[in-house]
């Protein structure tokens, strides 16, 4: 907040008011100030909408309708250009972005989209984890009824998580030591994780020292990956089972078969 009673408003000039408060940033680096009464218009989003009404570069949202004030330094924020042209305002596409993921796991998880939660706020994020589209070829994991997969993280599978030669997927460190069982040494342990067809799989989890820290993989995959007929970019999303707290596997085929 900006409070200088000798400025006057940006936009009405007004220099009477002795509470000044910061809108939105000039080319210069500085931001506009605004009195009072201004300052409250912009804050409740309507700036373009009650001083700008008269000006070109309204267009419509391609989603609702509502009309959105483009090519104003007020408004930029506000909306985001498409693709295949038009607009689409800053609502709309925050709910066209949930209800996409909704409708993903709605499918992974067999249930109603309403039911889901909003996955934004869960969904973790790195390279080569938690990617590919809605409309990938989604493989599901039948559980009973009082049973609800918590989704942990995706690995996108790179060419040696591939390689039926090694026959491990390396995990990424901070997905390891959050979801996977602690290990101590560098043997580790067998892990039971249940597929997409609740089949009971025993795979070796350990870690290799690397310069004072640890490489955690998953290894003995070969059959795994042979029957699920993995590859490069392909997907594969590690779930908790509630409330038994299992971990399960499940895949994605995301990449061009050969």
């Amino acid at each position: 907040m900006a409070s200088n009673s000798s400025s006057c408003c940006f936009q009405c000039h007004d220099s009477t008011s002795n509470c000044f408060r910061n809108g939105w940033r000039l080319r210069n680096g500085e931001r506009a100030h605004l009195c009072y009464r201004c300052a409250c218009v912009y804050e409740d989003g309507r700036f373009c909408e009650t001083f700008h009404s008269n000006d070109d570069g309204w267009r419509d949202c391609a989603s609702c309708g509502k009309l959105v004030h483009c090519g104003c330094v007020v408004s930029f924020n506000q909306y985001f250009l498409l693709d295949f042209g038009g607009v689409i305002c800053m609502e709309c596409s925050k709910k066209n972005l949930v209800q996409a993921r909704n409708r993903r796991y709605a499918c992974e998880f067999q249930t109603e989209p309403m039911d889901l939660p909003d996955l934004a706020k869960k969904a973790q994020t790195e390279p080569h984890c938690w990617s590919g589209g809605i409309d990938s070829d989604i493989q599901r994991i039948p559980m009973t009824t009082k049973s609800v997969l918590t989704p942990l993280f995706e690995k996108s599978l790179t060419a040696s998580d591939a390689d039926l030669r090694l026959s491990r997927i390396v995990i990424p460190k901070r997905y390891a030591e959050a979801y996977f069982p602690e290990i101590s040494e560098p043997k580790g342990l067998i892990m039971s994780i249940v597929d997409i067809e609740n089949k009971e799989w025993h795979f070796p989890f350990r870690y290799w020292p690397n310069c004072g820290s640890r490489t955690y993989v998953l290894e003995g995959l070969r059959e795994f990956l042979t029957v699920k007929k993995l590859h490069a970019g392909d997907t594969v999303t590690f779930y908790r089972v509630e409330p038994a707290g299992n971990i399960a596997i499940g895949i994605r085929k995301t990449s061009v078969a050969k």
